[in-house]
């Protein structure tokens, strides 16, 4: 069985139209993902054929342009493209989280306004941290009005993945005028900004997630909304692409080390076979990692059915606000943050170990950096940094033992201003 083979089940359970649609653009991503990172080439061209063939419009209604894809369906797509370069759907996670926002809104200007452009191509990055003089309490970076009451933003972010790529960030703000932080759609082609490729992370590393400076750029007003009245789970979709990555990482390392082994004509004199793909012991290992990414993206499918969940929740609360429902909606938001949690627990602990025993099954050779083997551990390993998830278990346990549900937002930085 080839890797081509192997990829086979991580298109089967999707429809046709979607493998039809995505298939060819991934199997040409894939083909070059080894030698980008080798490079560190920025993926700029297998970008866009995923923009051609609508990723980034995937999740919204047929009726406005999208494929109307449900998040376990979305979810199985995205893993099935993290299987062929795992910065791809990780560049697109900030772009995702403004999808849903635009879907499950009650300003009915602001969908107006971006589902046409989310349906033409145009995609957004993220700029929400920083990577200091922020505090736990507020962002650093300021938007104020000027003389003329036009909106501007100032500071300097990092962190700001897909951004380089896209025509459009979402930026967290300290707004001056009632000192609440927001949210603030930035359009990138215009003065006041500047984004840098200075991204140095050992994995992940084509994702763009460098620095931008902000100095004065202009922001629509109807594109400012404070953080806490963003979609109820924006954390939970934030969490789920980099599980989506795990899982697709996890699927890339087997992949890989199975075409290793079956392209192997050297073996040890106290193996058990003449050939490396018949030795038992190797078999072995192969299996036990492939069991183990195939656990990996069962778990992470469940957090897709638990979003899927929360978004029938959200379109409920915008059709029907009101606060007789506030209570089981939240829940539901919560329990979606559980689950991912869980699920974020056992990945970070399968993937790296899959990423790295692939070398047990190979020689010496396979740590060539040509190679590129090395490059699922060291993205696996990055992904499973950014929201660490030694403070998500002690989520869980207070869960299990309280039934107390996870805080719907949480913050990095200094612990207090100016520290």
């Amino acid at each position: 069985m080839s890797a081509t083979d192997y990829a086979d089940q991580l298109w089967a359970r999707l429809p046709a139209d979607v493998v039809a649609a995505f298939r060819p653009a991934v199997e040409e991503i894939a083909a070059g993902a080894g030698a980008r990172d080798v490079e560190r080439e920025l993926p700029v061209k297998e970008l866009g054929l995923l923009r051609d063939a609508g990723l980034g419009r995937a999740r919204l209604p047929i009726a406005d342009g999208g494929a109307g894809l449900d998040w376990p369906t979305f979810g199985r797509l995205l893993i099935a493209i993290s299987a062929a370069d795992s910065n791809l759907p990780q560049i697109l996670r900030g772009h995702f989280a403004l999808v849903e926002q635009a879907l499950t809104t009650g300003d009915r200007a602001f969908a107006e306004r971006w589902l046409p452009r989310i349906a033409a191509g145009e995609i957004t990055g993220n700029a929400w941290s920083e990577a200091g003089g922020s505090s736990i309490a507020r962002a650093s970076t300021e938007l104020v009005a000027d003389a003329d009451g036009v909106l501007r933003i100032r500071g300097r972010k990092f962190y700001t993945t897909g951004s380089i790529f896209a025509e459009w960030t979402d930026a967290v703000a300290h707004r001056l005028s009632d000192g609440v932080d927001v949210s603030a759609l930035v359009r990138l082609d215009q003065p006041g900004v500047t984004v840098l490729d200075d991204w140095d992370g050992f994995g992940q590393r084509l994702t763009g997630t460098g620095t931008i400076v902000f100095d004065g750029a202009v922001v629509e007003a109807g594109d400012v909304l404070p953080v806490p009245e963003r979609f109820g789970y924006q954390t939970v979709l934030y969490q789920f692409v980099l599980l989506a990555v795990l899982a697709g990482t996890a699927h890339a390392a087997v992949a890989d080390a199975a075409d290793a082994v079956r392209a192997r004509t050297r073996v040890y004199s106290h193996g058990s076979a003449d050939q490396a793909r018949s030795d038992p012991q190797i078999q072995a290992l192969l299996g036990e990692l492939a069991a183990s990414a195939f656990a990996v993206e069962s778990v992470v499918l469940a957090v897709a059915d638990a979003l899927e969940d929360s978004y029938g929740a959200a379109l409920a609360e915008r059709d029907s606000p009101g606060e007789e429902e506030a209570d089981r909606r939240r829940r539901i938001h919560g329990l979606a943050e559980v689950r991912a949690a869980q699920a974020q627990s056992f990945a970070t602990a399968a993937v790296p170990k899959i990423s790295s025993r692939l070398f047990d099954a190979l020689g010496a050779s396979a740590t060539s950096r040509g190679a590129s083997l090395d490059r699922h551990w060291r993205n696996a390993r990055t992904v499973s940094s950014h929201n660490p998830v030694l403070f998500k278990n002690r989520w869980v346990g207070e869960w299990v033992l309280d039934g107390t549900l996870p805080q719907p937002l949480w913050a990095v930085g200094n612990p207090t201003p100016g520290a």
